[in-house]
């Protein structure tokens, strides 16, 4: 048995879901009185931001911030380049500390890009794009690596139609709504962004919308990030993970990282993380330095957006979410909706109306206090007057969003 499997029967003490609560509230610059000063700080604080959708980074460093404006993010997106997108845990895109590319890039990064450079010659073998896939993928990754040197980023479509070694569709699925024929050019970009090579440049687009354009890491970022080994990179991330998120078990951290079990618990070793016993009879870990109680903190709201990096942030998620209203929150592939919060737990959703103001709607059979409602509504004016008319849209909306919009 390894040395954190060994530790779990010995807990050094209880955390009970109310502390979990308001762990989160103050780690994560949730609570009025624990927001942070800017785009790296609130960064920092969640260890990565999800960016699959473009606007949940922008809405989740609002959440945590006061005085941080849109073009904020941006400046720190494309022109300071103190955050970095990059596609890490679970094949999922997020916003990266600078100082914690090279821990992702030497494993959960890793992980992905194997599995994509797999795939991708597969497909282009499978779909009769070329005789030999592995070789097509070489030919059309050292096209694109050549191409951008030393050359202004690029979109994926300005590279397909000028690199004929990029030229190949796939065609599958089409008896779902997502099937169809797809390029295989945005496919390699993808790949070679998980390893490191490229990275997402200027969005070509305002901010709530994804329009990426390409360029290669060293260019953007002046030096080329220099990998950690797998086993150092993932102790460095489940050490951040467990800064922001712990307590958390290990099927929790497991689930994070995308990792095997054995992976998540030789990092839980490394880091020397001590067990904790939880609600419900689990097993949580937390950093050596972190085992002092955490005392209650006054009641708080916040409204956070689709696939924020709290509401992802577990795979058990009883403490701060009503299993019954799972169905309301979280689509059947486990993406969450933008979700309304008070006082540590998940109370409804946020939409917006016709003229862009925002609205809480409350999950069924929550009933919520005079007080709460009051905090939620000032929380969804304070969120109005940032948006300032800009109406955001998702591709990830959950059942109650859907219910709470107009017609």
């Amino acid at each position: 048995m390894s040395r954190a499997g060994a530790r779990a029967v010995t807990a050094v003490r209880h955390v009970d879901d109310k502390e979990r609560r308001a762990r989160l509230a103050m780690r994560h610059a949730l609570h009025p009185d624990h927001r942070v000063a800017d785009v790296p700080a609130a960064t920092g604080a969640m260890t990565v931001l999800h960016a699959t959708e473009a606007a949940t980074v922008h809405l989740a460093v609002h959440a945590r911030t006061e005085g941080v404006c849109a073009a904020d993010v941006d400046r720190s997106l494309y022109e300071d380049r103190s955050v970095v997108k990059q596609l890490a845990m679970r094949r999922t895109l997020f916003v990266f500390p600078r100082d914690l590319l090279p821990a992702a890039l030497g494993s959960a990064s890793a992980r992905v890009a194997a599995e994509q450079r797999r795939l991708v010659a597969r497909d282009a073998q499978r779909h009769g794009v070329a005789d030999d896939g592995q070789g097509w993928l070489d030919a059309a990754a050292g096209a694109v690596l050549g191409r951008l040197a030393g050359s202004a980023p690029m979109s994926a479509r300005a590279l397909r139609e000028e690199l004929p070694e990029l030229t190949g569709t796939v065609t599958a699925h089409l008896d779902k709504k997502y099937g169809g024929t797809s390029h295989l050019a945005p496919r390699v970009l993808t790949m070679l962004g998980a390893e490191g090579r490229t990275t997402r440049g200027p969005n070509a687009g305002h901010w709530r919308l994804s329009r990426p354009t390409w360029t290669l890491m060293a260019d953007w970022l002046g030096e080329q990030p220099e990998p950690l080994g797998t086993d150092e990179g993932y102790a460095v991330l489940v050490r951040r993970w467990l800064r922001t998120f712990g307590p958390g078990t290990l099927d929790d951290l497991q689930w994070w990282l995308g990792s095997t079990r054995s992976a998540a618990r030789a990092a839980l070793a490394a880091v020397d993380a001590v067990p904790v016993s939880l609600d419900g009879d689990r097993t949580g870990w937390l950093l050596p330095d972190d085992v002092e109680p955490v005392g209650p903190v006054q009641p708080w709201a916040a409204l956070l957006p689709t696939l924020d990096p709290t509401t992802m942030g577990w795979k058990q998620r009883d403490f701060y979410l009503d299993p019954e209203h799972t169905a309301y929150l979280f689509d059947s592939n486990g993406n969450g909706g933008a979700t309304a919060w008070w006082d540590g737990r998940i109370v409804g959703a946020w939409v917006q109306d016709e003229e862009a103001a925002v609205r809480v709607v409350q999950t069924p059979d929550v009933d919520l206090r005079p007080d709460a409602r009051a905090a939620l509504e000032h929380e969804a004016r304070r969120l109005t007057d940032w948006l300032d008319g800009v109406r955001i849209s998702n591709v990830y909306s959950s059942a109650l969003m859907k219910s709470g919009r107009l017609p």
